[in-house]
């Protein structure tokens, strides 16, 4: 079966189609990749709502008990949770369904440009994030009342924004190792624990002392690092989180081109 290597590799020539041809190619692809998704309500609530409750609950009705600093706290960690969501579950169940159902295989024989399958659903997850990261910074702002300023809010729509590329490439690899049938359950085996093990909803602190020392392996603990200090509540310095994530998120890549290329 032909793999999806090579819409990785941009040097494959469009032959017969103009700059302009190639570039709406592009773009129809995207809207295509979210148009889909959007009119997917079992992808879409579920994303959008999961975070939300949450944050309902334990941000709003209880923030305020637990001290003033509980609702920013819980923004920046609900946001993290929210986010992997699109990534994991838009490029791993989506690939693993596509793969099986020859979905693949037929995009590839469309005449599209190199890229644009993997570009599209990048575009459609990060737009979801978008959304994730705008409906909990209302809900801080109108409901909680959280103390933000807007370089803060703008921060951290920024960090969760280009927070859900790392688990785009998670997502990448587990469609290549996983079925369609069974994607969705182990995903989910693989998306609760890991926002569980990085404190995403209870604070490292009031976990064992194991789980406080094997939470940085886990790429959804450096993004929570990097949402908190973008709410002014971070203790460690960005940049080595940031470095941690980009080399996730190549590795994760390269990791997945390699299998498509043995597997297929």
């Amino acid at each position: 079966m032909n793999t999806l290597v090579s819409t990785l590799d941009s040097s494959r020539p469009m032959n017969g189609m103009s700059s302009r041809r190639v570039w709406a190619a592009y773009v129809e692809e995207a809207r295509s990749e979210c148009l889909r998704y959007l009119r997917n309500p079992g992808f879409l609530l579920p994303t959008l709502l999961f975070p939300s409750v949450f944050y309902l609950m334990f941000g709003i009705f209880l923030g305020h008990a637990n001290g003033p600093d509980a609702p920013r706290y819980l923004l920046a960690s609900y946001g993290t949770f929210g986010v992997m969501a699109p990534g994991l579950f838009g490029f791993g169940v989506s690939l693993a369904l596509e793969r099986d159902t020859g979905l693949l295989t037929l995009k590839r024989a469309l005449p599209m440009p190199a890229g644009a399958y993997l570009l599209g659903k990048m575009i459609m997850a990060m737009m979801v994030a978008a959304i994730v990261a705008m409906l909990l910074l209302s809900m801080a702002t109108f409901l909680a009342h959280a103390s933000l300023s807007f370089s803060q809010m703008l921060s951290l729509f920024g960090t969760d924004l280009f927070g859900v590329l790392p688990f785009c490439g998670l997502g990448l690899l587990l469609g290549t190792l996983i079925k369609g049938q069974g994607a969705p359950g182990l995903v989910n085996m693989i998306y609760l624990p890991m926002a569980f093990l990085s404190g995403l909803w209870f604070p490292l602190s009031m976990m064992p002392a194991l789980i406080q020392q094997l939470a940085p392996v886990w790429p959804s603990y450096h993004l929570n690092q990097l949402a908190l200090s973008a709410v002014g509540l971070g203790q460690t310095a960005v940049w080595p989180h940031v470095l941690v994530l980009c080399a996730y998120t190549v590795a994760f890549v390269w990791w997945a081109a390699r299998r498509l290329r043995r597997y297929g």
